[in-house]
């Protein structure tokens, strides 16, 4: 009986760092520098330089940095931002929970991004932001959104939880925009050992505004000069999280060689692979395929001991959370015909820097089998 090919493999990552994260964690044990201090200040001074960043905060997790984000750049209620309709409900919940409404838009067919043709049209009187999503590790189109915000005096809020390391004409996306947000969950390109996130930006009012609000409002140990929350990442996360910065650069490689094998093995095959827009490099967080026959795929990987997933089945306008949402702006089914039309036709496939090239050949060899009845 074949191996289970797992979705991610966090075992085998481990492995291969087993004995930089040991003395990692034992020195922030050995210093008790749990809250706060070297570790994190250290993580927080290298993550900004890889990101080419003036400034970074690190924070509990990516919907954290996200909402403090928002929060700092005096987003709030009666004000829109501008998000896509195909992502994690994070990117719109962050929205939400900072007092503002979402306001959705469709994507490019293509890359699954933020159709930048759509931003003008949506943009209202209470339009405060735009916050693009660097959807499974590909950088949106940044020059045509930073042009519009520009055009409107508005604030571009980059959700780059997807896309640690992505370039966009030859820059890393994070620090383009004004503020750009990350999650470390521990199945992103560069995950913590639980939850955790960051904010980069080149700007210090918006950074030191960030940092207040993610420690309590404080100004000093008892002088508290908004109200914040407790919103900080920890010690032995910054720690594993330096050790893995390290790494991320030939992590990402592999998963563009994994991504490309995977392209070459399919392309003959009745499914659309991956676009890469000119001038961008991803990181391939996700590797998305697309097919009519979606389900009976992911039957067929499942049947042999593979995993997949669907990222994600429910655009956010279809989804209960969002109904009042919805309602009020007249969306339904059939608003964002891309979006939509997707979510029914994506499947991700396995993807992570430790893939074996016998596993993707098996991958792809599932799939070739699965789909012979129906090649012409």
């Amino acid at each position: 009986m074949n191996t289970a090919i797992p979705f991610v493999d966090l075992r085998r990552q481990y492995e291969s760092i087993a004995t930089e994260i040991a003395p990692a964690l034992a020195a922030v044990i050995d210093q008790t520098a749990f809250i706060g201090g070297g570790f994190v200040e250290r993580f927080e001074r290298d993550f900004a330089a890889y990101c080419e960043a003036e400034h970074c905060i690190g924070v509990a997790n990516g919907t954290d940095a996200l909402e403090l984000s928002l929060r700092a750049l005096g987003i709030g209620p009666g004000d829109e931002v501008i998000t896509v309709a195909n992502t994690f409900i994070a990117s719109a919940a962050a929205i939400t929970t900072a007092g503002a409404t979402p306001v959705f838009v469709d994507v490019d067919p293509d890359t699954y991004q933020m159709d930048a043709a759509l931003l003008e049209a949506a943009i209202t009187p209470r339009t405060r932001a735009i916050m693009p999503v660097h959807l499974y590790g590909h950088p949106a189109d940044l020059d045509a959104i930073l042009a519009v915000a520009q055009a409107h005096g508005l604030f571009v809020i980059e959700d780059t939880c997807q896309a640690h390391g992505a370039r966009y004409k030859g820059r890393r996306v994070g620090a383009l925009g004004h503020v750009g947000c990350f999650s470390f969950y521990p199945g992103k390109n560069l995950g913590a050992y639980g939850d955790g996130g960051a904010i980069v930006t080149n700007s210090g009012a918006i950074a030191g505004a960030i940092r207040r609000l993610a420690d309590h409002g404080r100004v000093d140990k008892y002088r508290h000069a908004v109200v914040g929350r407790n919103s900080r990442l920890d010690g032995l996360q910054a720690a594993v999280l330096s050790v893995k910065l390290r790494h991320l650069d030939r992590w990402n490689a592999a998963r563009r060689e994994i991504a490309a094998a995977l392209t070459a093995r399919l392309g003959p095959l009745p499914v659309v692979t991956p676009a890469v827009a000119p001038g961008v490099e991803p990181v391939f967080h996700l590797y998305v395929i697309r097919t009519d026959e979606r389900d009976r795929l992911q039957g067929a990987l499942a049947d042999e001991g593979i995993a997949s997933g669907i990222h994600y089945p429910i655009p956010l306008h279809l989804q209960p959370a969002y109904a009042g949402v919805a309602r009020a702006a007249g969306l339904g089914p059939g608003s964002f015909p891309v979006a939509e039309g997707h979510a029914s036709r994506i499947l991700s496939l396995p993807i992570f820097a430790e893939l074996r090239e016998a596993e993707i050949e098996r991958i792809c060899a599932v799939l070739d089998r699965a789909l012979s009845p129906v090649l012409v």
